[in-house]
């Protein structure tokens, strides 16, 4: 067995997101010399089920074996039926990991930076659209290439999200959101705070917002609470420049008054 192979492929199912679970089988299997084998991980997120088929090959030229791929199995509660889909392994580091893998699953969107055939480093997110099957019964990965124009922390801005307030906090929101997690933040309005939670969705380029029982919030609903806030925060102003001009009036008049009185008691 080729000892620095083990140690490569057991880095690439940590980073992968398999952690260290099937170092010890790993080892046992590429010890037997088959040409292929399978690693099997179940697991559960939240109430939905998932199953990963990971897929070792052995090199035809050498004594080499390669991660070439992981087939998921997901299946939600409320379905019989599991959603199955193949995520493909390459040498470099974008490799959709076994969480991001889930999000995709679940429907939602994932930032990852690609390399084109000619090595060339390109940022996209990726979704995948259960509407379209390919060739290798894939479901169909959709790219927002990073000229589509889709900015996440603009998208975000346009919320009155506490968490963005703080650097570091806004930092993490970021990447949580990149990695396709539906994130829980903190909603300011009108001075009231409440648990929503948000994720990306750079196909109409906005971010979808969800109340704390998981119930979609209409992006225009929450347009209207910005719209509400600002409105108040001008009334606000509005009242404040109001009641300074009221004041100065008042001194005015009082200074007049006072005037008047002195120019009489000098006649």
């Amino acid at each position: 067995m080729n000892q620095k192979n083990l140690e490569f492929l057991k880095d690439q199912l940590k980073y992968t997101g398999f952690g260290e679970t099937f170092d010890q089988d790993l080892k046992e299997k590429m010890l037997k010399g088959e040409t292929e084998f399978k690693i099997i991980k179940e697991g559960v997120y939240g109430k939905d089920a998932m199953t990963a088929e990971l897929n070792f090959k052995k090199s035809d030229q050498s004594d080499l074996y390669f991660f070439n791929s992981y087939h998921v199995n997901l299946k939600k509660e409320e379905s019989k039926e599991g959603l199955e889909q193949t995520f493909y392994i390459n040498s470099n580091s974008s490799n959709i990991t076994l969480k991001e893998a889930y999000n995709l699953m679940e429907g939602r969107s994932v930032n990852k930076d690609l390399k084109t055939k000619e090595g060339e480093v390109y940022n996209s997110w990726l979704k995948i659209d259960f509407k379209e099957s390919e060739s290798n019964g894939n479901f169909k990965i959709n790219h927002y290439h990073q000229n589509y124009g889709y900015d996440l922390e603009a998208s975000l801005a346009k919320h009155s999200i506490k968490e963005l307030e703080t650097p570091k906090y806004k930092e993490d929101l970021l990447n949580s959101l990149k990695k396709g997690n539906l994130q829980s933040v903190t909603f300011v309005v009108s001075g009231v705070e409440s648990k929503q939670y948000v994720e990306a969705n750079p196909q109409f380029k906005t971010v979808n917002v969800y109340d704390d029982n998981l119930q979609r919030i209409n992006h225009r609903e929450s347009k209207d609470q910005k719209q509400a806030e600002s409105k108040e925060k001008s009334a606000s102003k509005e009242q404040s420049q109001k009641q300074d001009s009221d004041d100065e009036t008042d001194q005015r008049e009082k200074k007049t008054a006072a005037h008047k009185r002195k120019a009489g008691k000098s006649v």
